[in-house]
């Protein structure tokens, strides 16, 4: 195993929900990314769920809105499977919001928003922005991006072509 590139090596103390602020440097990682993962996914989907939305139809209705150009059906299946909850769910998720009037398909791939499913993905943005500020009560736009950077080196990290 490669030495840390951190000026010292910390010893990995067992998770503790409440360890004190000075034994965090020893706290896994992947438990507190575990949990706050979970934590913000029930809170934003406990709150789509009030107003009979699945966080995955939000994902779709962004999808198909955020391009220069109008996706096809597999392109967003594609690009959104790997945050979905298995293989299937977001070809499940464009049947239903094609059901729902949301979506609709032209020259049998292409996949628009309707104008109903374009007042949906805006009401779904303004929920989501006022979850976000829950979720960020306390944290400076600083802090939020400092906390995103450490993440994703740590992704890079064990992602990257380390040798161990």
């Amino acid at each position: 195993m490669k030495p840390s590139a951190g000026p010292t090596t910390t010893d990995q103390a067992p998770a503790d929900p409440a360890a004190s602020d000075d034994a965090l440097a020893t706290q896994p990682v992947g438990y507190w990314s575990g949990l706050a993962h979970a934590a913000v996914t029930r809170h934003l989907r406990d709150a789509m769920a009030r107003i009979d939305v699945t966080q995955p139809q939000y994902w779709v209705l962004n999808r198909v809105h955020g391009g220069p150009t109008a996706p096809s059906r597999e392109e967003v299946v594609t690009q959104l499977t790997p945050l979905a909850d298995g293989p299937h769910e977001i070809a499940r998720v464009i049947d239903q919001l094609l059901h729902r009037g949301w979506l609709h398909i032209e020259a049998g791939e292409y996949v628009h928003l309707t104008d109903a499913g374009e007042a949906a993905r805006v009401r779904l943005r303004e929920l989501v922005t006022e979850l976000r500020a829950v979720v960020h009560r306390g944290i400076s736009d600083e802090q939020y991006v400092a906390a995103l950077k450490v993440l994703r080196t740590m992704v890079a990290n064990v992602e990257g072509d380390a040798e161990f």
